[in-house]
C-alpha cells in the first residue's frame, strides 16, 4: 500500500498539521478546502466565487495526485448558512454535472467568518464515466 502527500502551500496545512490531499493506491481523499486564492491569499465575500475557487483549489489537487474532477466519487460540502447553498447550485453543476458524486450538505460554523463554504471530496483513480 502506497501513500503520498500533497501540499497547496497553505498556511494552515502547516499550522494545524494536514495535508490538501492524500493518496492511497488508487484512492484520493482532498481535505475540506475553502476558497482562498493561494497565490493571494485573498477570499471573496461572495459564496458563489468562494464555491468556484473552492473547486478550481480542489481540482489542482486532484491533478497533482494523478486524478481529475471526473473521477470524484463522494463530495461534502458544508456552509454556515444553509440558504446559501442553492446560491452555488449553479457552480456545483458546472464541474460535477456530468460526474454525479455521492453528496452531502452540511450547516455548520467554519474556522473563519470569512469563509462561506467548505468543500471535501473523494476521488477513485481510474473511474471516470466514459
Amino acid at each position: 500500500m502506497s501513500r503520498i502527500n500533497i501540499s497547496s502551500g497553505s498556511a494552515f496545512e502547516a499550522e494545524i498539521g494536514y495535508s490538501r490531499a492524500v493518496v492511497v493506491d488508487d484512492w484520493v481523499m482532498v481535505s475540506g478546502t475553502t476558497g482562498y486564492d493561494y497565490k493571494t491569499g485573498k477570499i471573496s465575500a461572495d459564496v458563489e466565487e468562494q464555491a468556484e475557487q473552492t473547486l478550481v483549489n480542489i481540482a489542482k489537487a486532484l491533478e497533482e495526485a494523478g486524478s481529475s474532477m471526473s473521477e470524484v466519487v463522494r463530495v461534502q460540502y458544508v456552509l454556515p448558512h444553509r440558504d446559501d447553498f442553492p446560491k452555488t447550485w449553479p457552480v456545483l453543476k458546472k464541474w460535477f454535472g456530468d460526474v454525479r458524486p455521492a453528496a452531502m450538505m452540511i450547516e455548520s460554523k467554519l474556522m473563519k467568518e470569512e469563509m462561506k463554504i467548505e468543500i471535501e471530496v473523494t476521488a477513485k483513480k481510474g473511474c471516470a464515466k466514459q
